[in-house]
């Protein structure tokens, strides 16, 4: 094994949860053992990525309710290109070049199943997203 794939692998967390059986599609497969790792291992820098997207959009993701944010989160993750093909790109350059040989035999489908785990990722750390406070005198 090449010293670039086994870093990578090697830094992923393992996942306790993941079953692996014979009746499941290759992109069930692949999601199990290559997305949830790599997007469970790039978590902070999702948020973070977030927290700028609602900086740079004039912060009005604050004034929303709960429901609205969630709203917000989805059509952010769905709609905007921009942001869709960078988080994209943050998960495939974890990739070995076995496991990119695999994606891009599917990639359409794998995109969506890599976006719909960012997408509850972000969704279920939404407390993150609170405006910043400002430094209170002490």
């Amino acid at each position: 094994m090449d010293s670039r794939q086994f870093n990578l692998k090697s830094i992923r967390p393992e996942i306790l949860s993941t079953t692996i059986n014979d009746s499941m599609s290759t992109d069930e497969r692949f999601q199990n053992l290559v997305l949830r790792p790599i997007i469970k291992f790039q978590n902070d820098l999702f948020v973070e990525v977030f927290r700028n997207y609602i900086k740079k959009h004039k912060s009005v993701f604050y004034d929303l309710s709960l429901e609205k944010r969630m709203i917000y989160i989805e059509n952010a993750i769905q709609k905007d290109m921009k942001l869709r093909n960078s988080m994209k790109g943050m998960i495939i350059g974890q990739f070995t070049v076995e496991e990119y040989l695999i994606y891009i035999e599917n990639s359409s489908a794998l995109n969506k199943r890599m976006m719909n785990i960012v997408k509850q990722r972000l969704l279920s750390h939404i407390q993150l997203f609170e405006k910043p406070g400002l430094l209170e005198a002490v």
